[in-house]
């Protein structure tokens, strides 16, 4: 059996984390009775509020459920986090999405049916319920990722995605440490290389409760760091030619 990871970051999330750990658990439930000892693993990256203390309260019911308390570093770096944590523990399959309450869990078992036949599976966030500010962002992200990589990705940063650990490994080894849209790289890198990707319409709900962390000043921000980062990605791709 497939041994999977199903990874959250979580900041200040107190308001969801109970609801999301219950809705997400019982899949590594399913699957690690199946005997292959799945688990659900959120990092919290330094909530300010109680965050963590809720999680650690909740491995007493759920034996699957693996709480991590890290310094803040910010979403990306605290997802590479993750990432790193589920290869270096032995698992063929990464998942990952948010601890907010907007995507569906029911959503998932159609990209593990699939597991075999592609190296990753993305979902494709069409209709999004999140507010016009992120649907501009995601569309000049895709732009800025055409210009940089020379790919079209439909969404390159959508926080629900299946990946081999085998295929993800090395793409891991081009992207900086504390890079912060790890997983539009991610995304980009893998079109590049031609992996076998699935993309799949999914529901994508608004935040259940909490405030969100990132305003338009903090994307714009983001977005020009982003530039100068991608630049560096295309370094190590271009290295890795010689």
């Amino acid at each position: 059996m497939s041994k999977i990871y199903i990874v959250m970051p979580a900041y200040n999330e107190a308001e969801n984390i109970k609801d999301t750990i219950s809705q997400w658990y019982p899949i590594v439930e399913k699957l690690s009775e199946e005997g292959n000892d799945s688990k659900l693993v959120i990092a919290n990256d330094g909530s300010k509020d109680d965050t963590f203390a809720i999680m650690q309260q909740m491995t007493n019911k759920y034996p699957y459920f693996v709480p991590l308390d890290k310094s803040n570093s910010g979403h990306g770096a605290t997802v590479l986090f993750l990432y790193r944590y589920a290869i270096e523990n032995g698992a063929d399959y990464v998942f990952q999405t948010d601890s907010d309450g907007q995507t569906n869990p029911d959503e998932f078992w159609q990209m593990w049916e699939n597991r075999e036949k592609y190296d990753f599976q993305i979902g494709y966030r069409k209709g999004r319920q999140d507010g016009s500010s992120r649907v501009f962002v995601t569309k000049t992200l895709r732009l800025i990722v055409w210009l940089m990589f020379h790919e079209w990705v439909i969404d390159a940063n959508t926080p629900f995605r299946l990946m081999s650990s085998d295929k993800l490994k090395p793409i891991m080894d081009v992207i900086p440490q504390d890079y912060f849209l790890c997983n539009i790289a991610i995304s980009a890198i893998a079109v590049k290389w031609k992996y076998k990707i699935g993309w799949y319409t999914i529901t994508f709900k608004p935040r259940q409760g909490g405030v969100n962390s990132i305003n338009m000043k903090r994307i714009f921000k983001i977005g020009l760091k982003a530039l100068g980062d991608f630049k560096q990605i295309n370094k190590n791709l271009n290295s890795l030619k010689k």
